[in-house]
């Protein structure tokens, strides 16, 4: 009895220290998991911070990008840009930055078929890089127009002619005649390029002399844009032109055999001759059997037509054909005639001179400058007298009816006519904008302005 019950006090206190154990084993775990977590998010959040402070400190600078132009970053030179002046050489110009004389005549030399130094122009543009300014320039760039540059490199001692990689844009313009076909164009913002591109797509069909107030037009066209900055106009796709009740399209079509401008039913709008020997001209004095002769004071018939332009102004001929005359008389002054055919031949008079290499017995192209507008013999200012023979005789080529083109081949409509339906589908779609309209929306945006920002 006495031992056992020594035994049972023996197992007792035995159990209470493992048990006491578990309970202290048990907690130091607890204690290391807690100190573990915490130790855990402390690194957490720590890391967390040095990632937010680092992008705080990446964020901090400013990124500079570097400025490139002519395939420089002219970040990384002395840049001198400058125009040329009036009889200033290309000498002249790189001495003055230590270019040595004998390396810009060996360059002139070594490059002319690149470039020729004597088209260098007074006004022109150009640029000098210069990587150390104790020494001579580097690079001397030329800009003769915006589609190219010369790059005179004198490290390597080379020149090359750099072209502008050209963007070419579809567009679209229109616009409703209030006073002439050149102030609407210049008012809704087109280009006078723009201007002699329709009329010469249209130059067959519409006399641009006898153009109407509220008369209209649609163009779709190519712009050409280099570094996103408009530089010209390319080829006009649709043409549409509206004359009191009378409507004119015009489609250009280009393939293998030939190019130019056709009408709806693929007719080519370009005929045999053209209304008028020169553009953006007026008629000052018609065809007439009994007109006052202002000079002479006295009743002389005129047998051409007058139109008067600024002098110097192109004449062209307006049809293809031989020079069969050139020269000066007291009364015509300077003056061509040409032969187009056995039946028609066409004169210019009063020239104030002639186009370079025009003589007798030359073939001249329609539509070729042959002389410009001047006033000599006898004129009262400066007009070309145009005047229009059919058979020997002297008619008033606006009232005839003179041969048609020849026409586009039946095997090459099917294919016209595809462009014609979607660049016509196009025209169609464009609205109208007259010079009003465009006034009436700048002063209501002015107003809005003034109202909101008072």
């Amino acid at each position: 009895m006495d031992n056992t019950g020594t035994k049972v006090k023996r197992d007792t206190k035995k159990g209470k220290r493992l048990h006491k154990k578990r309970i202290l084993l048990v907690a130091l775990v607890a204690l290391a998991s807690s100190v573990l977590i915490h130790n855990l998010t402390q690194f957490s959040n720590h890391r967390a911070a040095s990632i937010h402070q680092s992008q705080i400190k990446l964020g901090a600078f400013e990124v500079i990008e570097p400025t490139i132009k002519y395939g420089f970053v002219l970040d990384t030179f002395q840049v001198d840009k400058k125009l040329v002046n009036e009889n200033e050489f290309i000498s002249d110009i790189l001495t003055a930055y230590k270019v040595d004389y004998m390396d810009i005549e060996y360059m002139v030399k070594e490059y002319k078929d690149i470039f020729d130094v004597r088209t260098l122009r007074a006004g022109k543009p150009y640029t000098v890089l210069t990587a150390d300014t104790t020494s001579s320039a580097d690079y001397f760039i030329y800009e003769p127009s915006v589609y190219n540059y010369i790059v005179f490199d004198f490290k390597n001692k080379t020149v090359k002619n750099v072209e502008r990689p050209i963007e070419t844009r579809i567009e679209t313009a229109s616009g409703i005649i209030e006073t002439s076909l050149w102030n609407t164009m210049v008012d809704n913002g087109l280009s006078y390029g723009l201007t002699a591109k329709m009329e010469d797509a249209l130059a067959w069909s519409v006399d641009f002399h006898y153009i109407q107030k509220d008369d209209r037009f649609k163009l779709i066209y190519e712009r050409h844009y280099i570094d996103g900055e408009p530089v010209g106009v390319g080829e006009i796709k649709g043409a549409y032109y509206k004359n009191y009740d009378n409507e004119y399209y015009a489609f250009y079509f280009e393939n293998e055999r030939h190019n130019g401008f056709y009408d709806l039913e693929a007719r080519p709008m370009k005929k045999a001759f053209l209304k008028s020997p020169v553009k953006y001209s007026r008629i000052s004095s018609g065809y007439n059997l009994r007109r006052f002769h202002p000079i002479l004071k006295r009743r002389k018939a005129h047998l051409g037509t007058d139109y008067a332009a600024p002098r110097g102004t192109p004449i062209r001929a307006v049809a293809d054909g031989v020079v069969v005359r050139k020269g000066y008389t007291k009364g015509n002054g300077n003056f061509i005639k040409i032969k187009h055919d056995k039946v028609y031949q066409t004169q210019y008079l009063h020239m104030n001179s002639f186009a370079k290499g025009v003589n007798t017995g030359v073939h001249v192209k329609q539509g070729q400058t042959i002389g410009y507008v001047g006033s000599t013999g006898l004129a009262t200012g400066p007009h070309v007298c145009f005047r229009f023979w059919k058979n020997g005789k002297q008619v008033n080529h606006l009232r005839e009816n003179l041969p048609p083109p020849e026409p586009m081949p039946e095997a090459d409509i099917p294919k016209f006519n595809i462009i014609r339906d979607s660049v016509k589908l196009e025209l169609d779609k464009i609205q109208f904008k007259s010079f009003k309209s465009v006034v009436k929306k700048q002063e209501v945006t002015r107003d809005s302005t003034l109202t909101t920002n008072p």
